[in-house]
């Protein structure tokens, strides 16, 4: 990956302590000539070993919103960079060395369960023993867009003070866009494609967060070049809670940032099937309105009791995103944008009425 596309925060973040600790990462990658999205979710928890909740994962929600989960106790079997994204970890192998960065044709042969990713790589083999389901991909990346102006510094997702140890968990939107080729093999439905937009992101940290929402999309009616990313949350802040949202995009070439100390953000979350959000700061304005019909899929992700299902997502939701300018009483439309294609969640706990602030 271009120096200049990769974000702060791209490496693996554990110290080596005891402390309890958990990163995860997230790829996606979008097919609109189908209608079906792919994300894989990789996770640690407790790298150091010995503890309770000690072990990694992947997770693949694939086509039709369906779900595939595999454990991988050993986190010997884990590896990562502390400088770059680059992370993997094997379960059934038959090599008998520390896990490395392999070349794909040598994972592919001495892999038989696990994944490695890169910013230019995602491959992996997944199966659930239950039911015989599986999941195998590999597919290359080409970035366009990290975290900021593609022609600038890369931002920090959270803001310079997400570098030290106030914020917890940390988010990092490690590309914004992307295009990736490849095939994945869903239960021995292979999709091949070319140029399908992808996307890349992580969290990390200490503690987790009481109860978050998330939109996602980088696949819209006629507009090639655009990617959205919003979403907010309860999370700890040294000794008290804070609720914050943030919304950013990418449309031509260009970065709109709504975050709190630039912004006003105000949100409406339903419970599910319906997320409104608005924000404004000096020079322009956006307003997004994610809707589904569908029930979603519970997914797992790290919480103090280790990896539980405590969200719920789904990839095929409709989306309308406006972009205006602020001039004086009336704001110059800049861009008005749908997608059927939008990634929607919820998470966390207390969920029984809709979740408004700003």
């Amino acid at each position: 990956m271009s120096r200049t596309l990769q974000t702060p925060h791209s490496g693996y973040h554990w110290d080596g302590s005891d402390r309890r600790f958990f990163e995860g990462w997230y790829y996606r990658v979008t097919l609109p000539d189908c209608g079906q999205t792919f994300a894989f979710m990789y996770s640690i928890e407790d790298p150091i070993g010995g503890q309770p909740y000690s072990g990694g994962a992947a997770q693949v929600l694939g086509a039709n919103d369906e779900y595939i989960c595999r454990t991988f106790p050993d986190v010997n079997k884990f590896w990562a960079s502390p400088d770059v994204l680059a992370l993997g970890h094997w379960g059934e192998t038959h090599l008998n060395i520390s896990p490395i960065y392999l070349l794909p044709q040598e994972f592919a042969r001495d892999v038989q369960q696990g994944y490695q990713a890169t910013a230019n790589l995602n491959q992996g083999i997944i199966r659930d023993a239950a039911t015989g389901f599986y999941c195998r991909w590999q597919y290359e990346i080409q970035p366009v867009y990290g975290w900021g102006n593609q022609d600038g510094m890369q931002q920090s997702t959270a803001g310079w003070l997400s570098f030290l140890q106030i914020f917890e968990p940390g988010w990092q939107i490690l590309m914004a866009h992307g295009w990736a080729s490849g095939w994945i093999d869903w239960n021995g439905t292979v999709y091949q494609f070319e140029n399908a937009p992808a996307y890349g992101e992580k969290n990390w940290g200490g503690a987790f967060p009481e109860k978050w929402f998330w939109l996602n999309c980088n696949s819209f009616v006629g507009e090639p070049d655009l990617a959205l990313t919003a979403g907010g949350g309860r999370r700890g802040v040294l000794w008290w809670m804070e609720s914050v949202a943030m919304i950013g995009l990418h449309y031509q070439g260009k970065f709109y940032e709504f975050v709190p100390w630039n912004s006003q953000v105000e949100w409406n979350i339903q419970p599910w099937g319906r997320w409104q959000m608005k924000a404004t700061n000096l020079d322009y304005e956006i307003e997004l309105t994610g809707t589904t019909h569908l029930p979603g899929t519970p997914l797992r992700a790290p919480t103090a009791k280790g990896l539980q299902f405590c969200c719920r997502d789904t990839m095929q939701g409709q989306l309308h995103l406006e972009l205006r300018q602020i001039r004086g009483k009336n704001p110059l439309v800049i861009l008005k944008a749908d997608s059927y294609l939008c990634g929607l969640e919820i998470g966390g706990g207390s969920w029984g009425n809709s979740w408004q602030s700003s």
